[in-house]
């Protein structure tokens, strides 16, 4: 099933551009419906610090969040303008819940959510509503790096696979963006030790693909030291992908704090964009 509804959440002006960029070229090849959010959220004053906050410290907050969200509300409209599909401005606004839970909210109902990455210099506050999204929402989430400036998506996608359920939800939400003769490039990466024995879900799942008239390869790698998520990195960029997919947040909470994850590794460092699913 193609999207339908993609819901763009646009978070801070410098990733504004390159994020509608992306939601652009999805809504304009399927003919999608396109709503554009900005989240503004509230000053937080914590009960257990024990000070006054002036009138004039709020009037300066909330002056400045109408500036950021005047801001990126025209570079919305003004992309999506000259577009044929339907393109829908949303302001929401919190009062104790965080960003997440207004994203979530809007996200649940629809069939594609787009997010920019979080930058370097405050990974730990976006990245924790980027993974709070992708954990809950229940819908594909296409993170976009903040720079990119593609002017092809979805038409060839490096695949990762590993046979899990959260795998399998990436591969078959790639399966609904890419097309009749677009490609698929399934990728299976192994813990490390040598092996000439293919997986057999990989040819199944190449098989499938091939059904939906996309043009299908499988690809086994071993893991190396710089983890899956370089691995897939190299490979989406040595097989002309335009996107990734991957299954998010396979392991438990406890593992991907001690061990690390994939998920997090590709959300720091992807040049792509990249479509988690769980």
């Amino acid at each position: 099933m193609t999207p339908k509804t993609i819901l763009v959440c646009l978070t801070d002006r410098d990733s504004a551009k390159a994020t509608t960029a992306a939601a652009c070229l999805l809504a304009r090849r399927y003919n999608a419906h396109l709503i554009g959010l900005h989240v503004v959220e509230s000053l937080v004053v914590y009960p257990g610090i024990a000070m006054h906050i002036p009138d004039t410290v709020y009037e300066r907050y909330g002056k400045s969040q109408i500036d950021v969200s005047e801001a990126i509300r025209e570079t919305f409209e003004t992309a999506t303008a000259p577009e044929d599909f339907v393109a829908e401005w949303r302001l929401l606004h919190c009062k104790t819940e965080p960003a997440s839970e207004r994203i979530i909210e809007s996200g649940r109902v629809a069939d594609l959510v787009v997010m920019p990455a979080a930058p370097e210099d405050d990974f730990g506050t976006q990245g924790t509503v980027l993974e709070t999204v992708i954990r809950n929402a229940g819908r594909p989430v296409l993170v976009v790096p903040r720079d990119w400036s593609g002017d092809s998506l979805g038409h060839s996608a490096l695949v990762g696979w590993n046979g899990s359920r959260e795998a399998a939800r990436a591969a078959h939400d790639a399966m609904a963006l890419l097309g009749d003769g677009d490609a698929a490039h399934i990728l299976r990466v192994n813990d490390g030790h040598d092996t000439d024995d293919r997986d057999p879900t990989s040819s199944d799942l190449a098989a499938a693909f091939d059904r939906q008239g996309i043009k299908a390869t499988v690809t086994q790698k071993n893991w190396q030291a710089e983890g899956v998520a370089a691995a897939l990195n190299a490979e989406a960029f040595q097989a002309g992908a335009d996107m990734i997919a991957i299954g998010a947040f396979g392991h438990s909470r406890a593992y991907d704090f001690v061990i690390g994850a994939a998920t997090r590794d590709l959300l720091r460092v992807s040049q792509l964009p990249v479509l988690f699913s769980r």
